[in-house]
């Protein structure tokens, strides 16, 4: 007897069970009405200092009372989440609230670059007024290119895996 069903059996025998692949939840809506920015920053996650370029990104996280979703701002140069939100739900106000804690901590001057997924939250209307009243630019990522925002990707994969151990 060779191949799974051996795996299988040797596994049992020793009391190991395999830890099961979560579904993946979706919590980037791309497919809207509002215009896109281009991609500013091109993958290149090294900057002279701090308050030049912020990325922000949205997850979900498994808790006692159900689903909640972080929106996190992190500032590129020292990989420090800046600003933070939690909500039940993805609407605006979450990366808004994010976005006004980071400004709030950090107070930085014009021209930096806040650079995000093409998430219906980061390109309405509303959030985009709010960057250009603080003298942000906006960038996104490419459509379907998670790697363009690898940083705040990464950030949310060590949080639920060496701390929350989703």
């Amino acid at each position: 007897m060779s191949g799974r069903y051996r795996v299988r059996r040797l596994m049992r025998l020793a009391g190991i069970t395999v830890k099961k692949q979560r579904r993946y939840k979706t919590t980037t809506k791309s497919n809207h009405r509002y215009p896109v920015s281009p991609n500013l920053i091109e993958r290149c996650f090294q900057t002279a200092r701090p308050n030049m370029v912020w990325v922000s990104d949205i997850t979900y996280i498994k808790t006692r009372e159900g689903w909640l979703y972080l929106a996190v701002v992190m500032d590129l140069y020292s990989r420090k989440i800046v600003g933070w939100a939690l909500a039940k739900n993805m609407a605006v106000e979450i990366v808004k609230s994010a976005l006004i804690m980071a400004i709030g901590r950090r107070k930085p001057g014009s021209g930096l670059i806040h650079h995000s997924d093409r998430g219906i939250q980061y390109a309405c209307d509303e959030y985009r007024r709010l960057l250009q009243s603080y003298g942000m630019i906006s960038s996104m990522s490419r459509s379907g290119n998670c790697l363009d925002n690898a940083v705040a990707e990464r950030f949310f994969h060590t949080l639920k895996t060496e701390c929350l151990g989703n």
